[in-house]
């Protein structure tokens, strides 16, 4: 795909997701008995629509040398089973070691559970080590575990209200909106940080690598904890801009042609003088 092609991509994906949860509501909304069986592609999608969007526009923003789609899509399978799985596994232990867990410690515990795939990427595909890369494969590891989770409350949601779509759909529609401005634009600069420090170790990377996760994890911890419009407006807005700002400092533009050597002084006057008048 051209350049140009991939830099729009997000608006079918955009559209194309779109249409299709319409299209399983309307009939889930129009048909009679048995319609709980289109719920989970209900949810499915609907979980799914707005980081794909995100991620397919990270991934159009680079010109040159853009994330294999191979490698995106284990970034999204992997970063969102690892991520939810692992993040599960450290929230549990340590509500067992603690009794309450402090919104501080989900926040570290989701972050770092994001980075393990991308790290994973780092190491065993080393060419990809430039930031925008990292970035992408970042977005795609924080899209995959956002997908999951939302995808688990919108299926609590159903439960919990038994079976008003009403509830689904404003889970979807919250979650989803809110999601490029959350996991996948913390799991996005983290990564982006990592890729950067790996492609030239030294200590000045290293803590810029320390202080973007430090402020994921404050992000994240201020989401959970004020839970109010206002926050979520704000810090969403931190988030989004930080990344998007990172995209465009990060994109690698197409190299520049080739200039012609330059002629000495001194030779072009004797070309001049040899010249017939």
């Amino acid at each position: 795909m051209g350049n140009t092609g991939r830099r729009w991509a997000w608006v079918a994906v955009l559209l194309v997701g779109v249409g299709l949860h319409l299209l399983v509501l309307e009939t889930l909304s129009g048909t009679g008995t048995g319609t709980v069986t289109f719920v989970p592609a209900l949810i499915v999608l609907g979980a799914c629509v707005a980081p794909a969007t995100f991620l397919a526009f990270a991934q159009g923003r680079p010109a040159r040398r853009p994330v294999p789609g191979s490698v995106v899509g284990v970034a999204a399978l992997l970063g969102g089973v690892v991520g939810v799985v692992a993040a599960g596994w450290l929230e549990y232990g340590t509500l067992h070691r603690l009794g309450v867990l402090p919104m501080a410690l989900v926040g570290l515990a989701e972050e770092t559970a994001k980075l393990i795939v991308p790290a994973g990427i780092l190491l065993l595909w080393r060419r990809h080590r430039s930031p925008a890369q990292g970035l992408v494969i970042g977005v795609a590891s924080g899209a995959g575990f956002a997908a999951l989770e939302t995808m688990g409350y919108a299926f609590a949601a159903f439960v919990g209200s038994e079976g008003n779509l009403g509830a689904v759909e404003r889970t979807l529609l919250v979650r989803g909106l809110t999601a490029p401005a959350a996991h996948l634009a913390w799991t996005g600069l983290t990564a982006a940080a990592l890729f950067t420090f790996a492609a030239a170790p030294g200590g000045r990377r290293l803590a810029a690598f320390l202080l973007t996760f430090a402020a994921a994890v404050t992000l994240h911890t201020c989401w959970d904890t004020f839970g109010t419009q206002p926050a979520y407006v704000f810090i969403g807005g931190v988030s989004l801009g930080w990344v998007l700002l990172r995209l465009h400092l990060d994109r690698e533009r197409p190299a520049a042609p080739p200039r012609a050597p330059e002629r000495d002084p001194h030779q072009l006057a004797e070309v001049a003088g040899s010249e017939p008048s």
